[in-house]
């Protein structure tokens, strides 16, 4: 739309100069159309040009957003975060520094004086620091504060801004720098490379575990040697994290710290990770365990006015997908209670508001990411729609949120949430109706204002034709409401036929929504003249944790029903839809559904499975965390082994006739390589036509960017050889 213009006047216009007036504006309006280049589809190579926002935080005054932003060069195959900065209030993002290494994890100091970060620039990753000025918002010569072998990882400012805390991996026997750096010499030059276990868990995700073992350090800004917090201790500290919230915090007063540790026995059997808290001011200290639940305990946060500590907790023992829910440890009684106890979705993260009376938290619905607001004792508000929120930061005065903001249209961005007194909204819908949380009804909506305040991809987005997602709701088994998505392909014309992709996500506890991605980015899928379907079937998060508990010994049961009608519901309400030349795609959980159509169903026309689970059986005995197959499964092969048979795809395949793309990664641990083999092993040995595109140098997820390349040129080309109509 042209925006319209306002004329002083404009009334006093005769009837002849009204019409060469309309005319003149009508001319400009087609110039300016003619003159607005089209849309086009998406394509790999935009998607690589995208800058990807990372970590934020903000300054104490308020004034300023630090961020880091990943850069990708396609050419040379890397990607290299650097810090920016922008104004709280929007403007132009610049970038403070852009050292070839790369730099991140930017954190304010309290006063705001100085930044912290990280970068590998003189070699493994360091901390370094600079000076600030807070009123131009420019950063003075850094300069390294640390020179560890083992690296450093997460660091952030004591209140006072008088120390660091951060993490290194290193030997728990070893007492100084010294041992670590002689330990790994040591290793180096061997050439004898042979490992010897004596404990589960000896390998994780994409690495072999070895003996060290992740520790909280100490130390002083002005320098010296850092002081490891878990000395002798043989447990990761904080527990291993796929990237969600810092595992520690400091007390307001600087004087105490909390952290998360599994600390078990066999870490391969149980998900029990425990909140601790350690007194720094007392060198003879010893660490007290505060939480008390047989499930995960993550992310504690201490209240401003130092009265609480919140954190994350699960209540089911060995289950990694129970509920997350918000829970509050006062240090006075030492009593716990849960903030939302009708509350059914995962609490993925919070942050205290600076009156310490309320607790600002994200959590998935329905395929968005919304903002939520809890007051104590636990009333509780919805602030924002639209989108997928994260990163949750409040200004010191309270006003506003600064948070990271996605959709499925548009990669990250950072945004300011206003405030804008829903204690207002409290009054007004009157206290009931905000406490009354129940787990069939939603939480009262107060709208919040959100406004952009970085714009990092806006010039190439607007050159690019990205159809917006639209959701439906169907009835599947056992009277359970569904939702699905559609994201139709560029240049849609409702009276043509288009093929189908039909995405499975992983997890099985994981969804689809409206979230940006670089690795299965729905949007690209349907660039090349596609129609995308996904279904968010039982085991889905966002609708409740009974419907996440749905796939729990039931892996090809009623989640294969449920995305079978939800394409059943697409096909029949979408006229668009060539039923007859469709391809189903999935990773992880979703990997294991392909291979479970495979054996199940003959609707497709090709099947894409990336890093699936073919075997259950086999795949028990080559993963690392066995607690997950455990619960799913509910028990060993030896103790349950008819249930492992009964949701195994290897077994039925004698039907085995769609053709396959197979893709699996050598470092995938989760779901070892072999699953892969064993699946293309098959497919040739039954002359199913099949193809295996196999990386040596990636795990679970395809991170590499030409390797990623690869993979959409691969994929993509499967899909066209099936279904495009010649």
């Amino acid at each position: 739309m042209i925006p319209q213009k306002r004329f002083s006047g404009f009334d006093r216009i005769s009837p002849g100069r009204w019409c060469a007036a309309a005319l003149m504006l009508a001319a400009m309006a087609a110039t300016s159309f003619s003159q607005t280049p089209a849309r086009r589809p998406m394509t790999f190579d935009d998607m690589m040009k995208m800058r990807r926002l990372g970590d934020i935080d903000v300054s104490p005054d308020g004034r300023w957003v630090l961020f880091s932003a990943t850069d990708v060069d396609l050419a040379k195959n890397t990607r290299t975060p650097h810090l920016w900065l922008v104004p709280t209030a929007g403007g132009k993002s610049r970038a403070l520094m852009e050292w070839m290494a790369g730099e991140n994890g930017g954190r304010f100091s309290s006063d705001g004086k100085e930044i912290l970060f990280e970068s590998g620039r003189e070699g493994g990753e360091q901390i370094w620091l600079a000076s600030f000025d807070t009123a131009t918002g420019t950063m003075g010569e850094a300069h390294r504060l640390t020179h560890l072998s083992t690296e450093t990882d997460g660091a952030i400012w004591s209140p006072d801004g008088g120390q660091i805390l951060f993490t290194s991996a290193v030997y728990p026997d070893c007492n100084d720098d010294g041992c670590n750096k002689a330990r790994d010499e040591e290793r180096a030059e061997s050439k004898v490379k042979a490992r010897i276990f004596t404990h589960l868990l000896y390998r994780h995700w994409d690495v072999f575990t070895g003996d060290k073992r992740s520790h909280l350090f100490l130390v002083d800004a002005d320098g010296g040697t850092p002081r490891d917090l878990n000395a002798g201790d043989e447990h990761d500290v904080p527990t291993f994290s796929l990237g969600g919230p810092t595992g520690y915090a400091f007390s307001p007063d600087g004087r105490e710290i909390a952290y998360e540790e599994k600390k078990v026995d066999d870490p391969a059997l149980s998900t029990n990770s425990d909140i601790f808290t350690l007194r720094l001011d007392d060198a003879n200290a010893k660490p007290v365990k505060i939480s008390t639940s047989l499930g995960g305990d993550f992310t504690p946060r201490y209240s401003p006015d130092g009265k609480y500590i919140a954190w994350r907790s699960q209540r089911r023992a060995g289950y990694e997908s129970d509920r997350f829910r918000l829970v509050l440890y006062d240090r006075a009684t030492k009593q716990l209670k849960d903030m939302l106890p009708g509350f059914d979705r995962w609490v993925d993260e919070f942050v205290w508001a600076p009156d310490s009376q309320r607790i600002y938290f994200a959590a998935g619905d329905a395929g968005e990411e919304p903002v939520y607001m809890v007051k104590l004792p636990g009333a509780a508000m919805q602030l924002t729609t639209n989108g997928a929120f994260g990163d949750l930061h409040v200004t010191a005065d309270g006003k506003a949120l600064i948070a990271s903001r996605m959709e499925v249209t548009t990669p990250a961005e950072v945004v300011r949430i206003a405030r804008d007194r829903p204690d207002a909204a409290y009054s007004a819908m009157g206290h009931d109706a905000v406490i009354g949380l129940n787990r069939d009804g939603p939480l009262p909506l107060y709208h919040s204002a959100v406004d952009a305040v970085t714009h990092l991809n806006d010039a190439l987005l607007a050159q690019l034709d990205m159809p917006k997602m639209e959701s439906f709701w169907f009835p599947s088994i056992d009277r359970v409401k569904v939702q699905g998505f559609l994201i139709k392909p560029p240049g849609f014309d409702a009276a043509k036929k288009y093929p189908v992709k039909f995405l499975i996500h992983g997890g099985p506890q994981g969804a689809w929504g409206d979230e940006w991605s670089y690795r299965w980015n729905a949007e690209l899928f349907a660039a090349s003249g596609y129609v995308v379907v996904m279904i968010n079937p039982r085991g889905s998060t966002g609708y409740g944790q009974t419907f996440v508990d749905g796939v729990n010994g039931d892996w090809g049961g009623k989640p294969y029903i449920d995305l079978m009608r939800g394409l059943d519901y697409a096909e029949l309400h979408s006229s668009f839809i060539d039923k007859s030349h469709e391809c189903a795609l999935g990773a992880s959980y979703g990997g294991y559904m392909a291979d479970w159509i495979l054996g199940h169903t003959h609707r497709f026309k090709c099947i894409v499975t990336h890093d699936g689970m073919f075997n259950t059986e086999s795949a028990y005995g080559t993963t690392d965390e066995l607690w997950f197959n455990e619960w799913e499964f509910k028990g060993t092969p030896w103790t349950n082994r008819a249930l492992y048979r009964r949701w195994s795809p290897m077994l039925a395949e004698t039907n085995f006739r769609t053709p396959t793309l197979v893709v699996h990664s050598q470092l995938d641990y989760r779901l070892d390589v072999s699953e892969g083999y064993q699946l293309f092993d098959t497919l040739q040995r039954m002359k199913v036509p099949s193809k295996m595109l196999y990386f040596p140098d990636e795990g679970h997820w395809i991170l590499k960017p030409q390797n990623s390349e690869l993979w959409y040129r691969t994929v993509n080309d499967w899909v066209d050889q099936w279904t495009k109509v010649q």
